[in-house]
């Protein structure tokens, strides 16, 4: 049986990894939210699929299908989804994802 805290966190699965960068699949479903974390390293988000809302220092950035978001290393950032959502996000592979809280 799934936790509450996996019904409420949008899901992350790895779809690759190279030398240099590892790509990872997001998707979740409205009412979703990833608390406020940071990427170690930059990271760039295409949204495939879905309307998100992306805080990014107290700024929101309201994203949708084939839009393309770039995070800056260590900004701390949190992702509300709308609608069924899924992105790819391209990272440096030794990047990390770290929540605050």
């Amino acid at each position: 049986m799934d936790t509450i805290q996996e019904k409420i966190l949008p899901k992350l699965l790895l779809l690759d990894k190279k030398d240099q960068h590892k790509v990872l699949r997001v998707t979740g479903e409205a009412g979703m939210s990833m608390p406020e974390h940071i990427s170690t390293k930059e990271a760039v988000v295409i949204i495939q699929e879905g309307e998100a809302t992306f805080e990014i220092d107290h700024k929101n950035y309201n994203l949708k299908k084939d839009d393309v978001f770039i995070i800056p290393a260590g900004a701390k950032h949190k992702l509300d989804i709308q609608s069924n959502f899924q992105a790819v996000v391209i990272m440096d592979i030794d990047s990390q994802i770290e929540f605050i809280n």
